[in-house]
Parts: C-alpha cells; structure tokens; sequence
C-alpha cells in the first residue's frame, strides 16, 4: 500500500546547551509538547529538577537552558535515566509511524488528505501563553487527540509575542492587566526554512505594501502547527506589531490579524507542502481563508469566480461558537473596501460581489461584513457545540435561508469535549481498579482538596480556606452573560449558607475580564470585594491569573463546579466537563452541554429550561439547591466519614462525563460528519492538492515483498 509519508519541513532550532550523546534525544522531545499529556515524557524533564520545571511552567527549551552546568552530564551518566530517555523516544518515534485506528482517518490519510484547523488561539501548554481562554483550549485538546488518534491534521494559527494579558488585582480589587514579552528562543518552537535554507516568510497583500510573516512551527504529537509571527525586520513597526497581541488594537488590528490568520495562514501551510483539502475554521476569525482557496482556484484552474467559489466551499468546514450575532466580528463596508478592492479583482467579481458573500445577516442594512456570515456561505458543514447551541444558531441562521424550514437550517450539532489525559488528574485515573470502592475514591479526592487549599494559600500569602470544608468552584471568563456574582444576589443568605455550624462552605473564583470589558471588570471587582468582607474572608476567595496550570487544580481540587450563565447564551462550557471526570460534581444551569448531559446521575441543577430567565429567579433556585441538595448530600457521612451518596455521583460523574464528553468522542464525530464527507465532495467538485508542493511518498513493501528480499 502507498501511503503519504509528510516529512517535517527543515527547520531552524532554538538555541539549547549541549546534550550528551547518550540523551541526545531530549532536544527532539523538548520540541514534542506531548510532554504536555505524557506523564512519560514529562518525567524526563521533571526529574531533571523538578523545582525549575515547576518555575519554566513545564517548558522543555527553558528548562535545558536554565540547567546548571555539567547537570546533564550527569544525567548521561545515569544508566536508569538514559535508558528512560530511549524508551520514550521510541514509543513516540513508533507511534509516529503507527496509522490511525480509526477507519475514516485512515481512508484520508491513504489518499493523501490533509485536514487544516484554522484558530486564532491555540491553548496547547501554559508555556505557550498564545491562547485567552476556551476556544484555544478546545483547539489545543483538538491536536492532542488527532495526535493520539492519527487524524491527519495540521493547525494554522498566530504567533503573539505579548500573548493575552496576565492579571494581577490592584489595591482597589480591580483587574491590572500586564503583558510581558515571550521570548520565542526560549520557548518549544522551531522556524521553517524555505528551500535556500532561509527563514521561511509568507507574503499577504495589505493596501499599499506587502506584509511579511514568519513561519514558526510548533509540535503537538503528530500535529504540526504553523504560527505566523509578524515581528520580523522586513515589516514596518507598525506591522510588525500586528500579531503582537491576542485580541489586541483597534478594529482595524483585528482585521489585520483576521486577514494573516485565513489568508496568511493557508499560504504557510502551502509553502510547507501541506495545502489542505479539508479546511476547518474554529470560529469566524479564520473565514478569508475561504476566499484565499477560492482565489487560488481561479489563479491555478483559470476558471471564473462561481465554479472556484464550489469547488473551494466544498473542502469547508464552519464551527460556530457563539449564539448571538453580536457576539460575532464585524468589519465596516469602507475598511474591508480598502483591504480588499484588489482581492476582489483576483477573484475576478466586483467588491460589491465579494461585500455580499460577508454581509450581516441580523442587520442587513447595517451595511457590515461579518466573518461568521462569510464562514457559513462559504462552508459544505456547519456545526454548533452543543445540542442546544445548535437549535439556537439554526434559529439565528434562519434568516440566510429563510424558505427553508429552521429544523432543517444545515446547522447540526458536535458537542465539545476535553483531553482526557491533559485534565484527568492522576490521582483520579482508575485503570487499576476496576471499579473503585467509595471510601478509596473519597481519600483520593480529600487529597487533591487538600493540594489545592495549600495552593490557594500559597497564592495568596495568607491563610484562607478549610481543607475539610464543602469547595465551590466558579472558574472561566468574567463575561456578564455568565453571572459571577449571582451567588451574592442575597449575600445575607450566602453567608448564613457559609458559616452553617458544622456543614462549613467555601468559594474559590477564578477568571479574567477581557481588558475592554468594563462590566465584566466590574463584577471582578465585586467578587473580590466580596471576598473581603468580614463575614466571608477566608471563605470566598480570588485567585488572579487563571491559566491552565491552575486549572487543573480547580477542576480536581474543588467539590462543586458552579456555572450560572443567562441560558442559552452559554454555547457549550467546558471547564465543567474538566471537573466532571475529575468527580468534582458540576452545579448548573440547564445550558451548553450541561443540558445533554446525565445530570442527575452526576451532579445538580437548578432553574427552568426557559430562555433568559430572571436573575433573581435563578439566585432563588441556586440558594435553594445548595440549601436542600448538595450540602446535605456532601456531609452525610457512614461511620467511616464517607459521604456515599455523593461519591456515587462521584463515580458516575467519572465514568460517564469522562466517556461522553471527551476530545476523542468529539474528533471522530468530525472526522465521520465532516472532513470524510467534505474530502469526498471537495475531489467530486475537482478539487486537487497537485498544485501544491510535491509530498514525498514512501513505497512501502508489503510482507511478501519483503520475504523476497530477505
């Protein structure tokens, strides 16, 4: 059988001490951020000094560079460690070659298919800070399991040097945002070279100039992930600083990393011989990557606009993430007319034709161009996350298709999922019992508590919390839809619930407010000014500076994961999957995936099924679960101190969530519902991958064959 082996693009290293022959083999892991989710390979660089790894945020290439000298030396010299260095090396290298268990992954990879996800955030390690929050966590879980399951896939995205802020709170419990510069050679990132052997740069079109990205690559397993990075001395300051920050400048920024990201972002995958047939925007901000295809088409094909506009619709796929227009990125006619009357040309229509593919479909006459109208028009699949987000976005999508009846808007859903093995805590990974006792669940869990009160107070320089006492987690973006403070709607009541005699109760907040967020800023403020009132100090409490690290404490550490948000304005969620297979039981309103969920089986609800309920009506509802429920539930305890109905849910939060609600259950509905069918109907339409690069392809011989051989 033929199979198209994609060799790695020849890259230039970031600069590491020398390695001893005999572990030579870390320079190629610290560049693999499977270390991410391999315990494996993370021990390697742990047990190298695990105080630094803990200070590098796990990264591999700060890590080498902080060693002392001659602590490699001795690490060559330690027969155990050399050969645990091999071991992994090999694994990986086989796993590397291993095709896909998955026989429509298979079937792609055999004809030489490629799938390309396209985010403009991607949360794949803490040391990485290039994502804000969810969307880029979702993406990075995304590559960890085509990864593990041999997906044939490769991600585009940007480089941000400043990243997404991070938060520190002020003396007045205001947010402080500060965005410190990262600097690439010290983080696990190498950079293409084109074929003279020189940094390979993509060129994109902006009014007047040429803008100029570099192509940094990242490895996640068997995913490659091309960064654009725009800080290079070709460009003018000002365009050097496009990509510097996540989310960061004016509109006119936005679109220009919207344009590096779609455009600029399949050109790179172009130049490393890896054009995908199968393109997947994770939200709107990818879209004009649809238009680059479709100019490419024309360019290559000489074929007009609507035979090009077909053939490059039918290789895209849409994920929407919002379910509100005004959650969307919209551009003003006259700044999109100024960056793209010349692409318009390419495409051989007028700009009035190309406005018309992007025009704003809840407020026509706004005279706007929206990426997610773009996306949809010009997509052969388009999902929502979340059965109910999907019902909510075929009612909002209605009106592109109005004849058509709004079951039918194509619009189906893929519940998001999470990475079991980036968030399932160790302590909580039962693979050696086949079906733990309570009491053996419960002690576990009361550890991971515990970790995470030392932690809090570590973070706070103080003592607060109770390692005993009943945990409540609210940690996630400070947006207003997902009411952080509704739990103090009547903080009289919240403080008796607290300080109950005997059934202790505490709050553990944690979140960033977008730094143009004003409302959202201002429910921080009262989180935290909450937290410093007499009658809830050291029982409610914020940790600043969310990011994936502390996550993962929360998400095992806690008891109760609350999420609140103003149904049904809370797409899917998924730091409450996180908990769920943890055992930590979610405390939720009745929307995103909590909806589909097993609720009753693995944790609580409150509120109606209704569609922007009142706020003071949920707040009832919240004070009365937690009242009625989950604390008398959490401290009824057998005469061990177990509490067994509550570590039943436990159990079946575990073994359900986890199964129901993970990356790899998400990535194969994908690759079934999606890339396989687009991959079919993009070749039918005559779509081809000939134009790109050469791929290398590697004759391998069959068992016969080699018996001849030998």
């Amino acid at each position: 059988m033929l199979r198209v082996r994609l060799e790695k693009p020849p890259q230039k290293y970031p600069p590491l001490p020398e390695i001893p022959e005999p572990i030579l083999a870390l320079r190629e892991l610290a560049l693999d951020l499977r270390s991410t989710w391999r315990p494996e390979a993370e021990a390697l660089f742990a047990g190298l000094d695990g105080e630094a790894w803990r200070e590098s945020r796990r990264n591999p290439v700060r890590l080498l560079q902080a060693l002392p000298p001659g602590a490699l030396a001795v690490a060559a010299r330690d027969e155990a460690y050399v050969a645990s260095v091999e071991r992994v090396r090999r694994a990986l290298a086989e796993e590397d070659e291993a095709p896909s268990a998955l026989p429509e992954a298979r079937e792609l990879s055999d004809r030489g298919e490629l799938v390309g996800y396209f985010c403009a955030e991607f949360g794949i390690a803490e040391c990485l800070p290039i994502y804000a929050g969810g969307l880029g966590i979702l993406a990075g879980d995304t590559l960890k399991s085509a990864s593990d399951l041999g997906v044939p896939l490769v991600g585009a995205g940007l480089f941000y040097r400043e990243g997404y802020f991070r938060q520190t709170i002020g003396s007045g419990g205001w947010q402080v945002e500060n965005n410190p510069v990262s600097d690439p050679d010290a983080l696990p990132l190498s950079i293409a070279l084109d074929r003279d052997g020189k940094p390979l740069l993509v060129e994109v079109e902006f009014p007047g100039r040429i803008v100029f990205a570099l192509v940094r690559l990242a490895r996640a397993g068997r995913v490659l992930v091309a960064l654009l990075d725009t800080d290079v001395d070709e460009n003018t300051p000002a365009d050097r600083a496009i990509a510097q920050r996540l989310y960061g400048g004016d509109i006119e920024t936005r679109l220009q990393q919207e344009i590096l990201l779609g455009i600029g972002g399949l050109r790179a995958l172009d130049a490393l011989g890896r054009r995908p047939n199968v393109r997947h925007l994770n939200e709107g901000h990818a879209a004009f990557a649809t238009l680059e295809r479709a100019r490419q088409v024309v360019a290559e094909e000489r074929v007009p606009f609507a035979e090009a506009r077909a053939v490059a619709t039918a290789g895209n796929v849409f994920t929407t993430h919002t379910p509100v227009s005004a959650g969307f990125d919209v551009f003003p006619r006259d700044l999109v007319e100024r960056y793209f009357g010349n692409f318009a040309g390419a495409l051989g229509i007028s700009f009035d034709d190309l406005f018309e593919l992007g025009r704003e479909v809840a407020d026509p006459e706004r005279n706007a161009f929206s990426m997610a109208s773009l996306a949809l028009r010009l997509s052969a699949k388009a999902n929502g996350v979340s059965r109910l987000h999907a019902r909510v976005a075929r009612a909002l999508w209605h009106r592109m298709a109005p004849e058509v009846p709004v079951d039918e808007v194509p619009i189906v859903p893929i519940t998001n999922g999470v990475h079991r093995a980036t968030w399932l805590d160790p302590e909580m990974r039962f693979d050696d019992l086949r079906r733990p006792e309570p009491g053996e669940i419960w002690r576990r869990h009361e550890g991971l508590r515990d970790r995470l009160v030392r932690r809090c107070r570590e973070i706070l320089g103080r003592d607060a919390l109770d390692p005993k006492a009943l945990t409540i987690g609210f940690a996630r973006r400070f947006a207003t839809y997902k009411r952080a403070p509704l739990a103090f709607t009547d903080p009289d009541r919240l403080a008796r619930l607290l300080g109950a005699e005997g059934r202790p109760v505490q709050m553990i907040f944690a979140g960033k407010a977008h730094p143009h967020d004003d409302p959202g800023k201002e429910f921080l403020h009262r989180i935290v000014a909450f937290g410093e009132e007499e009658r809830f100090r050291g029982r409610v409490i914020f940790l600043p500076d969310y990011d994936v690290d502390l996550a993962r404490l929360l998400v095992s550490g806690c008891d109760v994961w609350l999420n609140n948000p103003e149904r049904p304005l809370e797409a899917s969620g998924t730091s409450g999957m996180k908990a769920g297979m943890n055992g930590v039981l979610n405390l939720s309103a009745l929307d995103g995936w909590w909806d589909e969920a097993p609720r009753e089986e693995t944790g609580f609800s409150f509120g109606l099924a209704q569609d922007h309920p009142p706020e003071d009506v949920m707040a009832l509802a919240l004070y009365t679960a937690l009242e009625k429920d989950v604390v008398p539930l959490f401290y009824e305890r057998d005469a061990e101190g177990v509490p067994r109905g509550w570590v039943e849910k436990m159990r079946n939060a575990i073994e359900r969530i986890g199964a129901l609600f993970s990356s790899d259950r998400m990535l194969k509905e994908y690759v079934a519902q999606c890339y396989v069918p687009c991959a079919r109907r993009s070749q039918k339409a005559g779509d081809s991958r000939n134009a790109a690069p050469a791929l290398p392809i590697d004759a391998e011989p069959d068992d016969a064959e080699l018996a001849r051989r030998q």
